[in-house]
């Protein structure tokens, strides 16, 4: 029988007998061929055969180079001419917001006892100033004189929250709203924002009715507002919001509600006088579904009043209920943006040393936010 390992050994046998028929010269030689053509003129080889398309496609991708305009950086790009575009000599781009002082310490006492004090919450003055302007107190207590000089030294005012719905300072704000509207007369344009405690007293006023208010169920509550079906929101504190952002209005709850009273859509329509002043922007419901008026913009007025807080969103944390998303920041910022575009139209430009001397930065804000309730600062004049 053939023997298996025989026959697996025969080709390397075969080979070996083959070169042992060669000289030994002619072996070395091949050997040595072998070795050098596995490495140099193999990569050799290869590179013949790349060069050429590498050399093609960088050509290429050098004409493209030259073809593009060169990209500058923004401090590389040399102006024809200055791009600065002066600004509108019909806009004033200093104004001044004057806001109402309240009655008491803002603290129920805790921070001052005096029966002549009154305050203003520190969140009403970051607001203003958040969008670009400057604030001076009006002290609603102080000697008439005074306090009409300096609202004759700005450019707009404020109406704050709070609880004061009779005597000397119903009978300010009263006062303060009458002029407001012989200076937009007058051809002045003078904007008035007036919030909560603000809404209720111009409810008052312009009714002429005393006991127009009803009772709500608002207290520490965030909402949506529900904007009224084909209202014209043109010239109003919400023209500029972004679509997106009007949209989650009404869907989520990004403004804060703190009020026991309010008035009805339906009893507001009913009464003339504010019908034909102001004209309903939003609605909002309160904790027992029942409906209120919750923002209202004047017909012929730069007058806007809100039911609800756009202050606190960005600057208040004493209650659980605030809503403090970004976008609840965003309706902040819009709100307070639209009051100083106003403002910047006013023709009112008071001397720049009275205008100093009664700024709101001659006086310290009072920390009293640990109480973890109420106001977190408050200015407190006596």
């Amino acid at each position: 029988m053939p023997n298996d390992a025989g026959s697996r050994s025969s080709p390397s046998h075969s080979s070996s007998s083959s070169a042992s028929d060669m000289p030994n010269d002619a072996v070395s030689a091949l050997a040595s061929h072998s070795s050098s053509s596995a490495s140099p003129s193999r990569y050799s080889d290869i590179w013949n055969y790349l060069w050429v398309p590498l050399f093609i496609s960088y050509t290429k991708e050098l004409s493209l180079a030259k073809a593009e305009p060169t990209i500058l950086l923004p401090n590389q790009i040399v102006p024809e001419s200055p791009r600065c575009v002066a600004p509108s000599p019909k806009l004033n781009y200093r104004p001044v917001i004057g806001i109402l002082s309240h009655p008491g310490d803002g603290a129920s006492g805790r921070l001052s006892n005096a029966t002549n004090a009154s305050y203003i919450a520190a969140s009403y003055v970051k607001f203003v100033e958040s969008a670009g302007a400057r604030v001076i107190p009006l002290i609603y207590n102080e000697p008439p004189e005074i306090l009409f000089e300096k609202l004759d030294m700005v450019n707009g005012v404020l109406f704050t929250g709070g609880w004061a719905k009779t005597g000397l300072y119903y009978e300010v704000v009263e006062r303060i709203f009458k002029k407001i509207l012989k200076k937009n007369d007058a051809g002045d344009h003078f904007p008035l924002y007036a919030i909560c405690l603000g809404f209720e007293l111009l409810t008052m006023i312009i009714s002429k009715d005393q006991n127009i208010l009803e009772s709500f169920n608002a207290t520490d509550q965030a909402s949506t507002l529900q904007f009224i079906e084909n209202t014209q929101i043109e010239g109003t504190v919400f023209q500029r919001f972004p679509p997106e952002l009007l949209k989650k209005l009404s869907t989520d709850c990004l403004v804060m509600q703190n009020h026991h009273y309010g008035i009805s859509p339906e009893r507001f329509e009913d009464n003339q006088n504010l019908s034909s002043f102001f004209k309903i922007l939003t609605n909002s419901a309160d904790e027992d579904n029942k409906v209120y008026v919750s923002t209202v913009h004047a017909q012929s007025y730069p007058v806007t009043a809100f039911q609800w807080h756009p202050e606190k969103n960005a600057f208040e944390w004493g209650l659980s209920m605030i809503p403090h998303s970004e976008e609840a920041i965003q309706v902040t910022q819009h709100v307070a943006n639209h009051l100083v575009s106003e403002a910047r139209k006013s023709l009112n430009r008071p001397p720049a040393r009275s205008l100093l001397d009664n700024l709101i930065y001659n006086y310290s804000p009072t920390y009293c936010g640990k109480a973890g309730k109420g106001y977190d600062e408050v200015y407190i004049f006596t």
